[in-house]
Order: C-alpha cells, then sequence, then structure tokens
C-alpha cells in the first residue's frame, strides 16, 4: 500500500508532463506548417512573380535570419522574467504573416510576409523548447526529439498543401490556414498556464552549471556551432532548392518534385523522433559522430545518382542527419543548465540563421554555376562532423 501511494503522484505527473509535451509538439507542427509553406510555394512564387535564383535565394534569408536574430533575445530575457503568454503571441505574428503572403502583389511586400512569419518563429521556438525541458521529467532527448518531430512533421506537411491547395486554388488559399495558427494559438494559452503553475512550484531549485571551466564550455559551444552549420547549410541546399534540382536534372513535374521533397522531410522527421532516445541512451557525442559525419557517403553519392536512387539516398540522409540536433541542444543545455531559454534560442537562431544566409548563398551559385553544382559543393559539408573529436566526453558535462 506504502509502495503504490508513493507511485501514485509520480505517475500522475508523468501522464501530465506528457501531455504537455504532446501539446507542444502539436503547435510546433502547427508552426513549422505555416514556415514551411513559404518555401514549398517557391515553384509558385517563381512562375508568378518571374523571380530569379537569387531573389528567391534572398527571400528565404528574410525569413530565416528574421526567424533567427530574436532567438536568443527572447531566450535570455525569459530565463530571467519568464512570460507565459509570449508563445501565443508569436503564433499570432505568424498568423498576419500569412495573411500577407496570401494577398501579396509586390516582391517586397513577400518580403514583409516572410519578416512576420519569421518573427513569429523567433518567439515560438526558445520559449517552447524550455518549458519542453521542464516537462521531461528527466528525459530531456526524447522531450526534445519529441518536441521537434511535431516540427518536422510540420515542414513535410507544407509541401503537400502546396501541391494539392495553394497550386490548384492560388496564392490566396494560403489565408485558409490561418485557422492553424488561431488553434495554436489556443493550446498556446493552455500550455502557458500550466508552465506558469509549474514554474512556481519550482522557483526554489536552481540548476548548476558543468564542471567544465568556463573557457572550455565557450570552446565547446563553439565547436556544436560549427557541426550545427555543416548540417543547416546542407539542409538548406534540400529543403530550399531540391525540387528545382528534380525538375532540371529528371524532367518530373513541380508536383511531383514537391512529393519527393515531402518524401525527404518526412525521413527527418523519422530521423529526428529517434535522435533524442538513442542519445539518451547511448549518449549525445556518439549520436553526433554518426548524424554528422555518416553521412559523408550518401551525401556524395547524390548528385550522381538516378532519380529512383535520388529518392533513396534522400531518405537515407534525412533519417541520419535528423538526428543530430536534439542530441547537440540536450548537449549544450547540459552545459549551461541555468540558461535553457537562451540556449535553446541560440541554437535554433543559429540553425534557422545560418540556413537563410546558406538559401541566399547557395542561390547565387545556382544561378552562377547550375543547380547541380551545388550538390557536388555541398556533399563536402558533412566533414565538418570529424570535429566532434574535440568535444568533452558525455560524462564530463553531467551537472554537480
Amino acid at each position: 500500500m506504502t509502495t503504490a501511494s508513493l507511485s501514485q503522484p509520480e505517475t500522475s505527473g508523468t501522464r501530465t508532463a506528457f501531455t504537455i509535451l504532446a501539446a507542444l509538439s502539436l503547435c510546433h507542427l502547427l508552426n513549422d506548417t505555416i514556415q514551411s509553406l513559404l518555401p514549398a510555394i517557391y515553384p509558385v512564387l517563381h512562375e508568378n512573380y518571374a523571380l530569379t535564383f537569387t531573389q528567391i535565394g534572398i527571400l528565404h534569408f528574410v525569413f530565416q535570419v528574421t526567424a533567427s536574430l530574436l532567438q536568443p533575445a527572447v531566450g535570455f530575457y525569459t530565463d530571467k522574467r519568464p512570460m507565459f503568454r509570449l508563445a501565443t503571441g508569436g503564433m499570432g505574428a505568424s498568423l498576419i504573416g500569412l495573411l500577407i503572403l496570401a494577398y501579396a502583389t509586390h516582391y517586397w511586400v513577400l518580403l514583409i510576409a516572410a519578416m512576420a512569419i519569421g518573427i513569429g518563429s523567433s518567439i515560438f521556438h526558445p520559449d517552447s523548447s524550455r518549458v519542453a525541458r521542464t516537462a521531461s521529467g528527466g528525459r530531456y532527448g526524447f522531450a526534445q526529439s519529441f518536441f521537434q518531430v511535431g516540427g518536422n512533421v510540420g515542414t513535410a506537411i507544407g509541401p503537400l498543401l502546396a501541391a494539392f491547395v495553394v497550386r490548384p486554388f492560388g496564392q490566396t488559399s494560403i489565408a485558409w490556414f490561418a485557422a492553424l495558427a488561431l488553434l495554436g494559438m489556443v493550446v498556446l494559452w493552455r500550455v502557458g498556464t500550466w508552465a506558469k503553475t509549474r514554474y512556481r512550484q519550482q522557483a526554489a531549485r536552481r540548476a548548476v552549471n558543468s564542471e567544465l571551466p568556463r573557457r572550455r564550455v565557450l570552446w565547446t559551444i563553439a565547436i556544436l556551432g560549427v557541426l550545427v552549420f555543416s548540417k543547416y547549410i546542407y539542409l538548406a541546399s534540400l529543403t530550399s532548392y531540391y525540387t528545382f534540382f528534380l525538375i532540371e536534372r529528371f524532367g518530373v513535374t513541380v508536383r511531383q518534385s514537391q512529393l519527393l521533397l515531402f518524401v525527404f522531410l518526412a525521413a527527418v522527421a523519422a530521423g529526428t523522433l529517434a535522435g533524442g532516445p538513442i542519445g539518451d541512451r547511448l549518449g549525445r557525442k556518439a549520436v553526433i559522430w554518426v548524424s554528422i559525419l555518416g553521412v559523408l557517403p550518401f551525401a556524395l553519392a547524390l548528385p550522381h545518382a538516378n532519380l529512383f536512387w535520388t529518392a533513396i539516398l534522400s531518405v537515407v540522409i534525412g533519417l541520419v542527419i535528423a538526428s543530430a540536433f536534439s542530441a547537440i541542444l540536450v548537449y549544450a543545455q547540459q552545459l549551461v543548465p541555468d540558461q535553457v531559454g537562451m540556449i535553446s534560442g541560440l541554437f535554433f537562431g543559429f540553425a534557422f540563421g545560418i540556413a537563410g544566409i546558406g538559401a541566399a548563398a547557395l542561390g547565387v551559385l545556382a544561378d552562377w554555376k547550375g543547380i547541380a553544382f551545388v550538390y557536388h559543393v555541398c556533399a563536402f559539408l558533412p566533414l565538418l562532423g570529424l570535429l566532434t573529436v574535440l568535444l568533452p566526453p558525455d560524462n564530463a558535462i553531467r551537472h554537480r
């Protein structure tokens, strides 16, 4: 009887935390579905506005950089002064961006829409990532993967919506997806209520830093940043230009290219879900090793494959490389556990920003040398995974 009475509160708490993680993952799905609509309709915008690859790259750059710049600041501020309704407001900014995108008539209006969606994303990610860690029950990798897989699924849904809704019904049909943002605002309001209560319960508890010297912590974060750079520049080449590569190299239709992009993004979602739990069991460093460097042979083979093997290789690449980010993020959070929001914002923001810069640079490169050349160059980025050898072992960053 004693055992049962002691275990019941733990079971209830775990059940409550899982509900919160599910709610956060759902909102991540909604947020990233909205985000992914923009790159997914690049072929439509390319036709409607006669855009060059450089203009598409600049559009993606504006979106990604806006989505990244505010994230560390939001995380730093809310670590000190939590704002439990802030994420709801961020989803509202995305809603406004959708409506502007639906009725844009000029290129500069598209840029404003991209900025609004980016601002919504920059508010959502650091705050929600911190709440996910709070709800983890100590399974940090699982919590981050579960949270992030919602975003990956949302990213994968974007091309489907573009193919089956936006393309046949026109650009104004994007306004229909404002309902997704409204749903996200309602759910995030409820999550904010839970987070406020939990924050008060845990106010007396304080995390301590890892046992590494401050200089080593900063050096380790810099290495993790380079690894994020390699991952997200390569991902930018696929998420932004994969459809154009397939159309140019194999002559597929726009819809077929968007479906193949969906297949790749679905593989990314599956890899994300697997990466966190594997990191909890085997260690974050092992996952980082495999997910960055392990993708190298497949990336090198991709530019030379036929259509069938291109699709297969993209699935393998998505599965392998996607497991990296949750492992990198939790590894970094363990380095600085008393500033989880800032670290989350820093890494989410850096990932978004570097992807935006990369997309713009790759767009210029594609205009200059051709889209196929982009994939020959990007194939060598996973070599940076060798820097993982410089990371401290997992047991060196456990809390005192």
